[in-house]
């Protein structure tokens, strides 16, 4: 997080405006996640000592990846979990349900089959992907033109994402229903709206699926600590 005898930068400053990647996500101690709720928030940081206060920027993308299970087959179509549920317990309560709520898009990867891995089909190149991006934050800008330090869908509050990133009747209503049956918070609820904005006001499905989504890891951390 940063700080020290001579006040230094931490890891989420030095990845400011940029991306920070925690690989294998339960490894490391919770204490360090939990310091990390405020700053993905805030987007900076601010560290008292006895001999000073300082505040350092922390407007970092967080992607993060992790196993279901210490052994890593928790789930797995066709292999089988060697792991005790003490095993399970001990490696998943150390990512808590509000860190997990401040994850824009949690994504299940499901594993990849002999046909893909040979595939010779091309991917997409990047230079194209690198002309959406760039149009998407011309649009961006575009549209927050008059609110300073807004420049991106990321960096919305919650008034700017009812303005913007409400969906129409049929969005709000389907929503709704997620939202009820699922229990999910009003942080959850934001984080529906801002990735559904970059990705259109038109995919109440994508939506609904994210809801589903959230809501399944919060089940599957409720089922191995249980």
């Amino acid at each position: 997080m940063g700080g020290g005898t001579y006040p230094t930068p931490g890891e989420i400053s030095l990845a400011h405006n940029g991306v920070l990647f925690l690989d294998e996500l339960p490894e490391f101690n919770r204490s360090v996640l939990e310091v990390m709720r405020q700053p993905l928030e805030d987007r900076h940081i601010s560290i008292s000592r006895a001999k000073y206060s300082i505040d350092y920027p922390a407007s970092f993308m967080l992607v993060a990846s992790m196993n279901p299970c210490p052994c890593g087959y928790y789930g797995h179509p066709t292999k089988q979990c060697i792991c005790t549920p003490h095993q399970r317990h001990q490696y998943m309560s150390k990512i808590s349900g509000p860190f997990l709520d401040r994850i824009d898009l949690q994504v299940e990867v499901q594993p990849v089959n002999f046909d893909q891995m040979s595939s010779k089909a091309p991917g997409e190149p990047s230079a194209a992907i690198r002309e959406r991006v760039i149009k998407a934050r011309a649009i961006q800008s575009l549209r927050f033109k008059n609110h300073p330090g807004v420049h991106c869908n990321a960096q919305m509050t919650t008034a700017l994402l009812h303005k913007y990133a409400e969906p129409d009747a049929e969005g709000m209503e389907k929503l709704r229903e997620a939202i009820t049956k699922m229990n999910m918070s009003a942080r959850a609820y934001d984080r529906i709206l801002n990735p559904n904005q970059s990705l259109g006001r038109r995919q109440v499905v994508f939506m609904v699926f994210y809801a589903i989504t959230v809501l399944f890891w919060h089940l599957v951390v409720d089922i191995v600590l249980s």
